[in-house]
Protein backbone atom coordinates (compact mmCIF):
# COMPACT_ATOMS: atom_id res chain seq x y z
CA UNK A 1 0.00 0.00 0.00
CA UNK A 2 2.88 2.14 0.77
CA UNK A 3 4.52 1.52 -2.51
CA UNK A 4 1.52 2.23 -4.02
CA UNK A 5 1.50 5.48 -2.62
CA UNK A 6 5.28 6.78 -3.60
CA UNK A 7 4.07 5.66 -6.80
CA UNK A 8 1.26 8.17 -6.96
CA UNK A 9 4.11 10.56 -5.33
CA UNK A 10 6.13 10.39 -8.50
CA UNK A 11 3.07 12.08 -10.63
CA UNK A 12 4.76 15.04 -9.41
CA UNK A 13 8.03 14.42 -10.31
CA UNK A 14 6.39 14.33 -14.41
CA UNK A 15 4.63 17.43 -14.06
CA UNK A 16 6.92 19.40 -12.41
CA UNK A 17 9.52 18.22 -15.13
CA UNK A 18 6.67 19.01 -17.98
CA UNK A 19 5.74 22.52 -16.35
CA UNK A 20 9.47 23.27 -16.93
CA UNK A 21 9.37 22.19 -20.82
CA UNK A 22 8.03 24.57 -23.51
CA UNK A 23 3.96 23.11 -23.77
CA UNK A 24 3.50 20.95 -26.93
CA UNK A 25 7.26 20.67 -27.01
CA UNK A 26 7.78 16.86 -27.05
CA UNK A 27 9.66 16.74 -23.98
CA UNK A 28 6.35 17.94 -22.38
CA UNK A 29 4.33 15.81 -23.93
CA UNK A 30 6.59 12.96 -22.90
CA UNK A 31 6.41 14.03 -19.04
CA UNK A 32 2.92 14.70 -19.00
CA UNK A 33 1.87 11.62 -21.00
CA UNK A 34 4.43 9.54 -17.95
CA UNK A 35 1.94 11.14 -15.58
CA UNK A 36 -0.74 10.50 -16.71
CA UNK A 37 0.54 6.50 -17.12
CA UNK A 38 1.68 6.71 -13.56
CA UNK A 39 -2.03 7.59 -12.33
CA UNK A 40 -3.48 4.97 -14.79
CA UNK A 41 -1.05 2.34 -13.15
CA UNK A 42 -1.72 3.74 -9.86
CA UNK A 43 -5.74 3.29 -9.88
CA UNK A 44 -5.44 0.31 -10.84
CA UNK A 45 -3.01 -0.80 -8.21
CA UNK A 46 -5.32 1.53 -5.53
CA UNK A 47 -8.41 -1.04 -6.65
CA UNK A 48 -6.20 -3.76 -5.90
CA UNK A 49 -5.41 -2.44 -2.40
CA UNK A 50 -9.36 -1.74 -1.91
CA UNK A 51 -10.30 -5.51 -2.56
CA UNK A 52 -7.28 -6.83 -0.03
CA UNK A 53 -7.86 -3.94 2.87
CA UNK A 54 -10.70 -2.20 4.60
CA UNK A 55 -11.33 1.49 3.03
CA UNK A 56 -11.03 3.50 6.25
CA UNK A 57 -7.77 1.78 6.63
CA UNK A 58 -6.43 2.16 3.07
CA UNK A 59 -7.31 5.98 3.13
CA UNK A 60 -5.53 6.40 6.10
CA UNK A 61 -2.09 5.68 4.65
CA UNK A 62 -2.95 8.28 1.68
CA UNK A 63 -1.48 10.73 4.09
CA UNK A 64 2.01 9.07 3.53
CA UNK A 65 2.22 10.41 -0.15
CA UNK A 66 3.02 14.16 0.79
CA UNK A 67 5.90 13.02 2.70
CA UNK A 68 6.90 10.93 -0.52
CA UNK A 69 6.52 14.15 -2.31
CA UNK A 70 8.30 16.32 -0.15
CA UNK A 71 11.49 13.74 -0.33
CA UNK A 72 11.69 13.47 -3.46
CA UNK A 73 11.14 17.06 -4.32
CA UNK A 74 14.19 17.27 -1.78
CA UNK A 75 16.56 14.78 -3.47
CA UNK A 76 15.91 15.42 -7.18
CA UNK A 77 15.08 19.09 -6.76
CA UNK A 78 16.96 20.34 -4.49
CA UNK A 79 13.84 21.69 -2.62
CA UNK A 80 14.40 22.57 1.18
CA UNK A 81 12.49 20.76 3.86
CA UNK A 82 11.09 23.34 5.92
CA UNK A 83 10.43 23.33 9.64
CA UNK A 84 6.80 23.38 8.62
CA UNK A 85 7.05 20.13 6.43
CA UNK A 86 8.77 18.35 9.70
CA UNK A 87 6.09 19.46 11.69
CA UNK A 88 3.11 18.24 9.17
CA UNK A 89 5.21 14.88 8.14
CA UNK A 90 4.87 14.11 12.66
CA UNK A 91 1.67 15.05 12.38
CA UNK A 92 0.47 12.93 9.28
CA UNK A 93 2.92 10.12 11.30
CA UNK A 94 1.11 10.70 14.72
CA UNK A 95 -2.54 10.70 13.17
CA UNK A 96 -2.01 7.04 10.83
CA UNK A 97 -0.49 5.62 14.52
CA UNK A 98 -3.18 7.25 16.35
CA UNK A 99 -6.24 5.56 13.97
CA UNK A 100 -3.59 2.61 13.61
CA UNK A 101 -4.21 2.02 17.42
CA UNK A 102 -8.19 2.59 17.59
Amino acid sequence: MIGVNMLYACVGICTKQAAMCPMGSWRYLLWFGGAVAIIGVYALLWQQVLRRIELSTAYMFKGTTLIFTMLIAALLFGEAITVMNIIGSVLIIAGITLLARS
